[in-house]
Formats: C-alpha cells, structure tokens, sequence
C-alpha cells in the first residue's frame, strides 16, 4: 500500500469512527477496524467495518470519482423501491462514504457454484432490471447519446488496437471502423430510452443473506437503449450461457417489457438485432476498457477474459450480412495480432468451462 493509500485509509477510518458514534452512540465498536475487499473496475476502494450490523467505509477519491453523486442516486434509486445499499453518511469533500453491508455473494459466484440454479437466479435478476428500466428520468441520468457511444467505442482503437496489439489504426482501419460505428450508434438511439446501469452483470449483483438479489456500483447510470444492460446481463464478459438460453431469455425479457408498456409495436427479430447489435458496440468497448485497466491501471487479470469477448463478437457479425465487411476486417486484421499476445487464447473455446 503506497504512503498516498495509508494516509486516506486512516482519514477515512476517523471519519468513519465519528459517523458511526453520531448514527449509533450507544453502538459503535471501541476499536473500529477496517477489512479492505476485493476492489473493482474504478477507483474506488472498499472496507468492511467490524460493525453490528456490518456496514461499508468506501474511499472514492474526488478527483476520479463522485461521492455525492453516488449518494443521490443512491436516494432516487431506493425511492422507487430499487434494492440497492443505502447511504448512511456521505464527505464529498473528502470522496468517503458509509453504506449498507449487503455481503459479498455475488451473482457470479452463486453461479459458479450452482450453475443449476442459473434459470431461477437470471430470473430475479431480469425482474431487477424490469423495475430498474421503469425508474422515472432524473437530471442524474445523462443522455447516453451519440457523443457518448462515439467516445465509448474509441476506447478500442486507443487501447486494444494501439497500445494493446501496438497496431495503431491506419486510415483503412478507420473506414471500416467508422462505418461500423455509425451503423451501431444507429441502432442504439432508435430504441426505447430508460434508465440504464451500463454495469448490469453478474459482479454487480449481490445475492443478500436474506436471498433478495441487490444491485451494485450504479454510479455511472445513464439514460440510454433498453437492450443496453440486458445484453450486458445475458451474454456477461465474466461467464458465458448457451446461445439458444440467451435468446430464450432475452426474448423473455421482451415479452415483458412489452407488457408494461416499455417496448411498444416491436418485433422478435428486430428486438433480437437491437440486442446483438447492442451488445456488440459494447463488446468492441469492453477490449478498449480491459486493456485500459491492465496497462493504465494495473489491473492485467482482466485480459483474461479479451477472448470471450472476442467469441462474442465474432459470433454476432456472423449473423449479419451488413457486419461482413467488419468481421472480415477483424479476423484479419486484429486476429493475426491478438494472436501473438501472452493472453489469448482460442476465441472459439472461451468461456465453454461455465456454460
């Protein structure tokens, strides 16, 4: 732990310390002790206090992260009865936070450990996402636009192609890229718009010791394209389902969007293109993202996971004629290199262990 870290850890554990005899006098442990978790894809760092009940002491430093903005979303999100941890105590100054302990069951592991339990527990995470896609529009949701997916697509040729592979993008590169892009975005900003996670997967849902799922890390909600967070839930960077389950459940989740009124005069094979269409500007995103954590952040265990996102796309583009120019482009432009990386290996395997 760097001097830097040492120091904000003990910051935030005095803070902590005050918050905590302030919402509990009669409570508070004599001797408050600080257990670091697992850390995430950001800069957050979280700790659980020796608490009763057990509760969070989060360092999101404020030059990176937004502790206020996570509080009141926090508050938006539990006002229409969304099970997400509350807040008990916020210093945005300062980037620390106080909130509800949920546990650490997440979805991923419950479904490692018990893959034939995946039907019941996708269920209840769908329904999650039905009641979080109706959370009425709030100015803490910003439009997740054009802008936004340019800049989110862009991420690929910055850090996968050029400072990953070291394959820095050619003027050839970029019409195929920029054509792909357009199309993409496209699909994107003609869906139904609603309140969007843009994280939804199985590390950011907590199974609770009372067994109701939660959801995690909503920092970055936006509102953007319905399809956006059920493809990210069903063909998840960390563990991989059947084809022919996925598209049982996506259109299981369509059928009941349908029902509330959220999709309206759509059918099955244009939602299913919005889903794989979705699902693929964010794949092509995620090669960006994980290499950014691996060579900026230091973060090398997510390149681990590059070649089933790379299954994923490759498997979408096969289904669509007007992705051909784009998928010939990959296979030999960017295969041949990734290829030769430490990391890879075959795309067509990936993710076979967990289905």
């Amino acid at each position: 732990m760097t001097d830097q870290h040492t120091a904000r850890r003990e910051s935030l554990q005095s803070w902590a310390r005050v918050q905590l005899a302030e919402l509990h006098p009669d409570g508070s442990p004599q001797a408050l002790e600080l257990t670091p978790l697992a850390g995430d894809a950001g800069f957050r760092r979280y700790y659980r206090l020796n608490t009763e009940p057990s509760m969070l002491a989060v360092d999101a430093p404020p030059e990176r992260e937004s502790a206020q903005r996570f509080a009141e979303l926090s508050q938006h999100l539990l006002n229409h009865h969304i099970a997400v941890p509350k807040v008990a105590s916020v210093d945005p100054e300062n980037g620390f936070l106080l909130l509800e302990d949920f546990g650490d069951r997440l979805l991923h592991r419950a479904l490692r450990q018990q893959p034939e339990s995946a039907t019941a527990l996708y269920g209840e995470a769908l329904m999650q996402l039905l009641a979080l896609q109706q959370t009425p529009k709030t100015a803490l949701f910003p439009p997740f636009d054009q802008p936004f997916l340019r800049r989110e697509l862009n991420l690929f040729p910055e850090w996968f192609l050029t400072e990953l592979l070291g394959q820095p993008a050619t003027e050839e590169d970029w019409q195929a890229l920029t054509g792909l892009f357009e199309q993409l975005e496209q699909s994107a900003l003609e869906q139904p718009q609603v309140t969007m996670h843009r994280d939804y997967h199985s590390r950011n849902l907590l199974i609770r010791p009372d067994g109701c799922m939660s959801i995690v890390d909503f920092q970055d909600a936006v509102w953007g394209p319905i399809t956006y967070d059920l493809v990210s839930l069903l063909r998840d960077c960390y563990i991989r389902w059947p084809a022919d389950q996925v598209q049982q459940w996506a259109l299981g989740y369509g059928n009941m969007a349908c029902g509330i009124g959220l999709l309206e005069g759509v059918t099955e094979s244009q939602f299913l293109k919005w889903f794989d269409w979705m699902g693929l500007q964010r794949h092509i995103k995620v090669l960006g993202i994980f290499s950014r954590l691996a060579l900026r952040d230091d973060k090398p265990g997510y390149l681990e996971y590059l070649p089933l996102v790379i299954r994923y796309i490759l498997e979408v583009t096969s289904r669509y004629p007007e992705l051909n120019d784009f998928r010939y482009w990959f296979e030999h432009r960017v295969l041949p290199a990734a290829q030769a990386q430490g990391w890879y290996q075959d795309y067509r395997q990936a993710g076979e262990a967990a289905a």
